[in-house]
C-alpha cells in the first residue's frame, strides 16, 4: 500500500540533516515525488509533509470559496504562509530548517508520524505526549485503545 504508517525517531546530524525513514522514502518514490510541499499544521506542533498534491487540495478548497471570503483569507494564510517546498537529499535526507525547528521544538532528534497521505515531523516527547492525549480521549469517550 502506498500510505505513510507508523512512527520512527531519527537523529539529526551535525551538518543540521536527518534521514526519512526507508518506508516514508519508499511511498515518496511510488508515488513518484520529488518536491515536498511541508507546511505547520493546523492543530499539532507538527511540520506536515507531502507532494505537491496535498498542496493542491487545499488549493482546490481555497478555489471553491469566494477568493474574498474569510476563510479563504485564513486558509491562504495557513498553506501558503506557513508552507515551504523541500527536497530530499541523494541519501534521502532532509535539512531540518529554522522553519521546522522553531514551530515544533525540534533539537536534535526528530520523530517522523505517518499520517496516510502525509507524514508529520515531531519533537519526540511533544508526540509522544499528543498520542498518549489521543489514547486517553479514546478511552474517556469509550473507544478501545
Amino acid at each position: 500500500m502506498s500510505r505513510f504508517l507508523s512512527n520512527a525517531t531519527n537523529r539529526i546530524d551535525s551538518k543540521g540533516r536527518v534521514s526519512v525513514p526507508a518506508a516514508f522514502r519508499s511511498v515518496l518514490a511510488q508515488r513518484n515525488v520529488q518536491e515536498l510541499y511541508c507546511f505547520q499544521d493546523f492543530v499539532f506542533p507538527a511540520i506536515s509533509v507531502g507532494g505537491p498534491d496535498l498542496l493542491e487540495r487545499f488549493e482546490r478548497q481555497i478555489s471553491a470559496e469566494d477568493p474574498f471570503s474569510p476563510d479563504a483569507n485564513e486558509m491562504s494564510l495557513l498553506i501558503h504562509g506557513g508552507g515551504i517546498f523541500m527536497k530530499l537529499d541523494q541519501e534521502g535526507r532532509l535539512m531540518v530548517t529554522d522553519f521546522i525547528r522553531d514551530f515544533t521544538g525540534i533539537s536534535d532528534e526528530v520523530t517522523f508520524v505517518g499520517r496516510a497521505d502525509h507524514f508529520q515531523l515531531w519533537q519526540p516527547q511533544a508526540f509522544q505526549a499528543a498520542q498518549m492525549q489521543a489514547r486517553g480521549g479514546r478511552r474517556l469517550a469509550g473507544g478501545r485503545s
